[in-house]
């Protein structure tokens, strides 16, 4: 059975990442240019996006992730066509990733263009950063085919995909895209169409809240990222934010959060209310056997030693790991 043929709408940053990340898997790939230009400058935003893509793969090459051997086998699975050959491009994708530029007579322009052109059968997927599948889905002539697929990047390396679909969307739809996705090594995930999806909205408080510490001379920019790199990171890399509550306890955020709020004076730290309910109901996680998640058939020891393994083995990839005598070795005047 062929793999499906991958259609990325759009020959910018992230029409490059998704090819890369598809060839790289072992997809054919159509790289399609919707906007109409002289054939010399086709030709240079071919050479361009060939460039990027092949720098890219060249650099994941000499971090050791594959043989260098491979670039050009790699690359050759990706098939650029400019305007006048994209009809034929859209008519053979399995799946249609939309990547012209964020705006919506942009998009509007773009679906047009491609919606004569594609099978009946065929998943489009917007990679809107800003627009919501919902907006979308009546710029598109078969909406139950469509929905939101946001990469992050870049799109070539970064695991997690979200995949937020609008409420007309067939659920087989999103599964398919899903197990597509999962096949060259993506993490989806499902997310309601909502501003910020996931990873942004989390992001951007995180990333304003270091810039208030740093704004207000609590510490610099250098310590913070410190703390982030070496604290914030690896915990949230090795477990959940919302595994994190219940594994320390949901009274713990709550008492807090509510400390914060009062000693900044900033409401912005209160809790939800889904936090003081939980508090209410003894939902307190993995102490109560239940939290956000059901801890009630979990052996609370043993995930407890999975959890010190995932951490320890995060650790020593980053050579972060604590080393027994490291203090006697590093001793001044020691040989």
């Amino acid at each position: 059975m062929s793999l499906p043929v991958i259609g990325s709408l759009g020959a910018g940053r992230m029409g490059r990442g998704i090819a890369h990340a598809f060839a790289f898997a072992g997809h054919e790939v159509l790289l399609i240019d919707a906007k109409e230009r002289p054939a010399a400058d086709a030709a240079a935003l071919r050479e361009q996006a060939f460039g990027e893509i092949r720098g890219s793969l060249a650099a994941l090459a000499e971090a050791g992730a594959f043989d260098a051997a491979l670039v050009e086998s790699i690359l050759s699975r990706v098939r650029f066509a400019p305007r006048e050959e994209a009809p034929a491009a859209l008519a053979r994708a399995d799946v249609l990733f939309e990547g012209v530029p964020e705006m919506l007579e942009a998009k509007r322009a773009a679906f047009a263009f491609a919606a004569p052109h594609l099978r009946a059968e065929a998943i489009v997927a917007s990679t809107t950063s800003t627009m919501l599948s919902t907006e979308l889905a009546a710029q598109v002539a078969r909406p139950e085919r469509f929905l939101n697929c946001h990469w992050l990047n870049p799109a070539y390396l970064i695991p997690l995909v979200e995949l937020s679909p609008h409420a007309g969307t067939d659920p087989a739809v999103t599964a398919r895209l899903g197990a597509i996705l999962e096949a060259i090594g993506k993490k989806p995930v499902l997310c309601k169409a909502a501003p910020g999806f996931i990873v942004p909205r989390l992001q951007a408080l995180v990333m304003n809240e270091a810039a208030r510490i740093v704004e207000q001379g609590i510490a610099s920019a250098e310590d913070v990222d410190r703390a982030v790199r070496y604290g914030f990171g690896p915990r949230y890399a090795s477990m959940g934010v919302v595994e994190f509550i219940d594994y320390g306890g949901l009274d713990i955020l709550y008492y807090a959060s509510h400390y914060l709020a009062g000693a900044l004076g900033e409401p912005r730290y209160l809790p939800p209310e889904i936090i003081d309910r939980y508090m209410h109901e003894d939902r307190r996680g993995l102490r109560d056997g239940k939290g956000f998640f059901d801890w009630g058939a979990i052996d609370a020891a043993a995930y407890r030693k999975e959890v010190l393994a995932r951490q320890l083995a995060l650790l020593r990839h980053l050579g972060l790991a604590p080393q027994p005598g490291a203090a006697l070795s590093s001793r001044p005047g020691k040989n």
